[in-house]
């Protein structure tokens, strides 16, 4: 279990310098959505990342900074390390958005690519951290980490009062998930209502590494395959904290398609004006495609990082 306390000392540590994002209230499809794509860093990594870094002790992020990411994660350990003047390396699967590998370097982290995929990076990232002494930065597997995104909800939990007429009992909060840091905060602090919602999360078919373990308890049966939401790739850590969090926490894990992704980052951009990446939107596809239909509903649109090019291909082909 991540404590309550834990979540709400969380953030007030990182107020100084993660931003408040908007929610916004969509009448005619009764969502209430959280927009993390304006997070500093383009996604709500910088919440976990935070936490975690300014908690340590001196002598750990002297030692320096080492994290393996598709990109998020990457920035906002590569941002939280330029804030405290200590040196950060990520490694990359070498196919991660050249948009979030530019990022990444302009914030001052040493990018390593490799080849192979995420789970191969995260791999040799570990053997790396492990023989140099550098100081591990788990995107999901921690939970100071975990608490800081967490946060994400107890501010979601207060803007979420300006609605009179929401009722939180009655509604369910939709959620990316992946590695699992992000719903295991959220969880975390929803499940500590008097009323709790109910809490879905949703990955891709593609690679439904969690939503696996959560149903058939083994990831085994799972491959790589190609898919547009890098930020949801890859397979989970042995024995992360994060999977008994999820069974405890999460009601549900639901998968959407490449297609129904595509479809609602156009549809965030026709309809909202907001650019989000696919790992954000696989939200809005589960609501719009009414995988969850269970209204009201929260959706945590979980960050914005996506290639310009490949965005304008996007909105362009898909109107209406």
């Amino acid at each position: 279990m991540i404590p309550y306390p834990w979540i709400d000392e969380a953030a007030h540590r990182i107020a100084p310098h993660v931003r408040a994002t908007p929610i916004t209230y969509d009448r005619q499809n009764d969502l209430y959505i959280k927009w993390e794509n304006r997070q500093v860093t383009g996604s709500f990594k910088a919440r976990g990342t935070f936490n975690k870094i300014l908690i340590l002790e001196d002598w750990e992020r002297q030692a320096g900074l080492l994290a393996a990411s598709a990109g998020n994660h990457g920035q906002g350990v590569a941002l939280a390390a330029q804030t405290t003047n200590v040196p950060a390396t990520i490694y990359a699967p070498e196919e991660a958005p050249t948009v979030k590998i530019n990022a990444m370097r302009e914030l001052g982290a040493d990018v390593r690519l490799i080849p192979g995929g995420y789970g191969e990076a995260e791999r040799i990232a570990r053997k790396q951290a492990e023989e140099s002494h550098a100081t591990w930065v788990s995107p999901y597997n921690d939970g100071l980490v975990i608490a800081g995104q967490g946060t994400l909800a107890l501010e979601a939990i207060q803007q979420l009062e300006a609605y009179p007429e929401f009722a939180m009992e009655e509604s369910v909060w939709v959620v990316p998930v992946s590695g699992g840091g992000l719903v295991a905060g959220v969880g975390a602090a929803i499940k500590n209502l008097p009323n709790p919602p109910r809490l879905v999360a949703v990955q891709t078919e593609a690679e439904p590494f969690m939503h696996a373990l959560y149903y058939q308890d083994t990831q085994d049966i799972q491959v790589e395959a190609p898919t547009i939401a890098d930020g949801l790739s890859g397979p989970v850590e042995e024995n992360s904290i994060t999977i008994p969090l999820i069974r405890e926490y999460v009601d549900e894990i639901v998968l959407v398609s490449e297609k129904e992704i595509i479809q609602a980052i156009a549809t965030a951009w026709h309809q909202y004006g907001e650019r989000i990446e696919a790992a954000g939107a696989v939200v809005l596809a589960a609501a719009l495609s009414g995988v969850v239909s269970q209204r009201p509903a929260i959706l945590v649109i979980s960050g914005g990082n996506i290639e310009p090019k490949k965005h304008q291909e996007i909105v362009t082909a898909n109107i209406g």
